[in-house]
């Protein structure tokens, strides 16, 4: 369930405040679990200030609070605020579109770890996968699961979400990938190497509301990169 946590609190120093969360930003990049973040300031009283930051949940807002860089920006906040600032903790009950909350939930189910679930209740039974990387698309929800298990096989990783956009039966997600290279990936072995990698998925929905097509693109080239499989290619 996606969360949603507002802080509160009161200062005259909003220009430095700022400053401190471009600087938390920079500095968690590739890390924070974060999808969305907006500060406001009150019409009625310049001083009051709400920060609005949104995470896929609960769980991730709590992984996203165990990084050093948040900690230590917290800190220099406080300093910044006049009193003590206040959280709302918050559980979102109504939001996107239904489809939007598909694609979360299916991205989030990819990096669940344990056991792949069936996806059958996202996934159509025919779903058509298109990647440019493949020579052929992955036709079927078995096929897809299948594709799914070798990078999981290969990798612990985290998807964040970091845009959507909806229109009519489609919606279309830009996302980052991070990830520890665990197990064997295309040949490659294990090189427990942190990797990562962005790109954006199209989904088409049908009318009950499950996944019929995806349109992946991804920079697969600069993981391999990453993983060392150029190195004699660069030489």
């Amino acid at each position: 369930m996606t969360f949603v946590q507002l802080i509160e609190c009161r200062t005259s120093r909003l220009d430095e405040m700022n400053r401190l969360i471009d600087d938390w930003v920079a500095q968690t990049r590739g890390k924070r679990t974060a999808t969305h973040a907006l500060v406001g300031k009150d019409r009625s009283d310049a001083s009051h200030i709400v920060e609005v930051v949104e995470f896929p949940s609960y769980e991730e807002a709590l992984r996203n609070s165990r990084l050093p860089e948040t900690d230590r920006i917290f800190h220099q906040m406080a300093a910044l605020c006049d009193e003590t600032p206040t959280f709302i903790d918050l559980d979102v009950v109504l939001r996107e579109t239904p489809a939007e909350d598909t694609v979360r939930r299916f991205y989030a189910a990819l990096a669940d770890p344990g056991e792949l679930p069936p996806l059958n209740d996202l996934l159509d039974e025919d779903v058509h996968s298109h990647d440019p990387v493949n020579p052929q698309d992955t036709i079927g929800l078995d096929n897809a699961r299948s594709e799914f298990r070798m990078w999981r096989g290969g990798f612990d990783f985290t998807f964040t979400v970091d845009d959507l956009l909806a229109q009519g039966d489609r919606v279309c997600a830009r996302w980052t990938w991070n990830a520890t290279h665990k197990g064997d990936f295309l040949g490659i072995p294990p090189t427990g190497r942190q990797v990562a990698m962005t790109g954006m998925t199209l989904f088409r929905f049908t009318a009950d509301g499950k996944i019929a097509e995806m349109w992946w693109q991804d920079d697969q080239l600069g993981l391999m990169q990453q993983l060392g499989a150029l190195d004699e290619l660069e030489q």
